[in-house]
């Protein structure tokens, strides 16, 4: 079963529409028309199941060394679950997960503040 086609993906109050461009056995990718918004979701099943989506953003901006002109740039974001093969329900690994990102989103995003600024 495969994502609803087309997502959307909200960034800075802009939601960008990411249809689906191809799809195989493990996953799925979904494109923003221009390519600067990217989203997969994979899935591996080895020793154990290993669950990742995805997201690569990309952007044209100023070069620090030559302001006058443009550069391109990307940044990308994991979410990985890596869980045995049994030993937890869908509910138990989703209560796990919502409390991860929780505890990053707890006070407007503090943690991944404090993540993306390098602390620990």
């Amino acid at each position: 079963m495969t994502y609803a086609d087309p997502q959307s993906v909200t960034i800075s109050g802009t939601a960008h529409s990411l249809p689906r461009v191809s799809v195989d056995n493990s996953g799925s990718t979904y494109s923003k028309d221009d390519g600067t918004v990217q989203m997969s979701v994979v899935h591996a099943y080895n020793k154990r199941n290993r669950r990742t989506a995805k997201i690569v953003h990309s952007k044209n901006a100023p070069d620090p060394l030559f302001p006058a002109q443009n550069t391109p740039y990307s940044m990308t974001v994991y979410v990985t679950v890596d869980v045995p093969k049994t030993g937890y329900t869908i509910a138990e690994q989703k209560a796990v997960v919502d409390g991860f990102l929780a505890n990053l989103n707890a006070t407007s995003g503090a943690n991944i503040t404090k993540l993306l600024g390098g602390e620990n």
